[in-house]
C-alpha cells in the first residue's frame, strides 16, 4: 500500500492572481490568461483573452487546479500563461513525480466540497487547504513514474484520437465545400483542366457545365431539395412524461449533454421508449432551440429529449445529410438569434426552405465509397477514447492507491493501447 504525503511536501503551490484589467485583450498581446475551470477543457484550453502584464505565471508541464468552483478540477499548462484568482499552479519539486501528482489530484476531484470562506459568493480552496491536502504516496520513486507514465499514455492516446477526429473533420467540410458549394471539380473540367485532388475515376462522373436553377447556375444534371427532403428529422419526446422504472432507464440526452458529449451526470428516464426515440452510438443529432448545435453523437446509449432532432435517412449516407445540416448550421442560428423569445429556435418550414444539391447516382455512390468510411472513422476513434478515458478512470484510483500494481495493469492496459 501507498504511504501519504502533504502536497507542500512534494510540489510548490502559487495561487492565482489576476492582473490589472488596462492589461486585459483580444489581439493577442502577451500571453493567453486563464480566468478559472470554465477556460478551459483538460488539454485543450479556449484561448480568448490574453494579458500583457501577466502576475502569476504557469510554465509548460504546471499542473492548473481549480480552486473555485467547481473546485479540484486539473489540467495542465501546454504553453507559457497567466492564471488567475480562479486558479492555482501546482509545480511538482521533482519532474519525475509530475504525472503522478497530477494523477493523484484527478483521483481526488469528486471528493471536493465548496468551501466558503472570506464572504465571497464563491465557493474556494485557500493555499492552506492545498498545502495540507494529502496525498497517497508510493515510496519508490520508480512506481510512481511508472504509474504516471501508464496513465499518460491513456490521456495520450485519447489525445492523438482527439487530433486525428479534427483533421478528418475538417478534410470531410473541405471535400463538401469544394465539391457542393464551390463546385471546383466542374468548374476545372468546365475550363479544360484536372480537378485537383480528386481520383480519376471520380473526377470522371462530375458534369462540365452548368444550368439554371432556383439557387442559380448548379452542375448540370443535379438536382435542388431540402433538408427534409434528404433526411428526416425526429424531434425528441417531453421525457418528464416517462419517469425511471425499476423495468430500466435510461439517460435523458438533451443539449447540455450533446454539447459535452457524454451523458455522465444526466437525468434518467424509463426505457421503454419507442425504439426511434432511443439514441445510439454514430446517430445524428441536431438541437433546434436554445444553443443549435449539429454532432455526431458517441456518448453511448440514450433517450431523445425534447428541443433535439434525431436526423436519419433511408436514402442517403450518414455524411451527406450531417454535412449539409452543418452547412446551414450558421443560417439556422441566425434565425434563431432573431426570435423575440428568451429561447431563439427553428421550426421544420426552416428545414424545408434549407436547399441542399444532389448529384447524379453514379457520382452519388462514389462520393459515398469516399466520404462514408471518412466519418465511420471519425465515430470510430470517439469511441476507442471512451473505452480508455473508462479503462484510464477504473485504473486511476485502484493505481494510487497501490490496490493494482503497475505490472498488472500494464497488462489490461496494453489489450486497449
Amino acid at each position: 500500500m501507498a504511504g501519504e504525503v502533504q502536497l507542500n511536501d512534494v510540489a510548490e503551490i502559487i495561487m492565482g492572481q489576476s492582473p490589472p484589467g488596462s492589461t486585459y485583450n483580444e489581439s493577442g498581446v502577451g500571453l493567453p490568461f486563464f480566468q478559472g475551470v470554465r477556460d478551459f477543457n483538460y488539454r485543450h484550453p479556449s484561448i480568448r483573452v490574453f494579458c500583457s502584464e501577466p502576475t502569476r505565471i504557469a510554465l509548460p508541464g504546471d499542473i492548473l487546479f481549480s480552486v473555485r468552483a467547481p473546485i479540484g478540477r486539473v489540467n495542465i499548462a501546454e504553453v507559457e500563461c497567466s492564471i488567475g484568482r480562479g486558479l492555482s499552479i501546482i509545480r511538482a519539486r521533482s519532474h519525475a513525480d509530475r504525472k503522478f501528482i497530477e494523477f493523484a489530484l484527478r483521483n481526488m476531484e469528486q471528493q471536493w466540497q465548496v468551501i466558503e470562506g472570506g464572504g465571497s459568493v464563491f465557493g474556494n480552496a485557500t493555499r492552506r487547504d492545498l498545502a495540507t491536502l494529502s496525498l497517497p504516496w508510493p515510496g519508490n520513486p520508480l512506481e510512481r513514474e511508472a504509474i504516471g507514465y501508464l496513465l499518460g499514455a491513456l490521456d495520450d492516446k485519447i489525445e492523438l484520437n482527439r487530433r486525428m477526429n479534427r483533421t478528418l473533420e475538417e478534410m470531410a467540410r473541405a471535400i463538401f465545400k469544394s465539391w457542393f458549394v464551390d463546385f471546383d471539380p466542374v468548374r476545372a473540367k468546365a475550363a479544360g483542366q484536372k480537378p485537383p485532388g480528386v481520383k480519376p475515376e471520380i473526377a470522371a462522373l462530375f458534369p462540365d457545365t452548368f444550368e439554371p436553377s432556383e439557387l442559380g447556375e448548379i452542375p448540370k444534371g443535379w438536382r435542388v431539395d431540402s433538408l427534409d427532403g434528404i433526411a428526416n428529422y425526429l424531434n425528441g419526446l417531453a421525457l418528464q412524461k416517462y419517469p425511471p422504472k425499476n423495468a430500466g432507464t435510461l439517460p435523458v440526452i438533451k443539449i447540455a449533454q450533446l454539447r459535452k458529449g457524454d451523458s455522465y451526470g444526466a437525468d434518467l428516464c424509463s426505457a421503454n421508449l419507442p425504439i426511434d426515440y432511443i439514441i445510439q452510438d454514430g446517430d445524428v443529432l441536431f438541437s433546434w432551440s436554445g444553443s443549435l448545435e449539429v454532432e455526431i453523437w458517441c456518448g453511448g446509449a440514450g433517450a431523445l429529449n425534447q428541443h433535439l432532432f434525431k436526423v436519419t435517412s433511408h436514402r442517403f449516407k450518414k455524411w451527406f445529410f450531417f454535412l449539409w445540416t452543418l452547412h446551414h448550421l450558421n443560417d439556422f442560428r441566425l434565425i434563431a438569434a432573431d426570435k423575440a423569445t428568451t429561447m431563439g429556435h427553428i421550426q421544420r418550414k426552416h428545414l424545408s426552405d434549407a436547399r441542399v444539391l444532389i448529384p447524379s447516382k453514379p457520382l452519388m455512390d462514389s462520393m459515398d465509397n469516399l466520404m462514408d468510411p471518412l466519418v465511420e472513422r471519425v465515430v470510430s476513434c470517439r469511441l476507442e477514447s471512451r473505452t480508455l478515458a473508462t479503462l484510464r478512470d477504473t485504473l486511476l484510483p485502484k493505481l494510487i492507491s497501490g490496490v493494482l500494481r503497475v505490472k498488472d495493469a500494464e497488462r489490461i492496459a496494453g489489450r486497449c493501447i
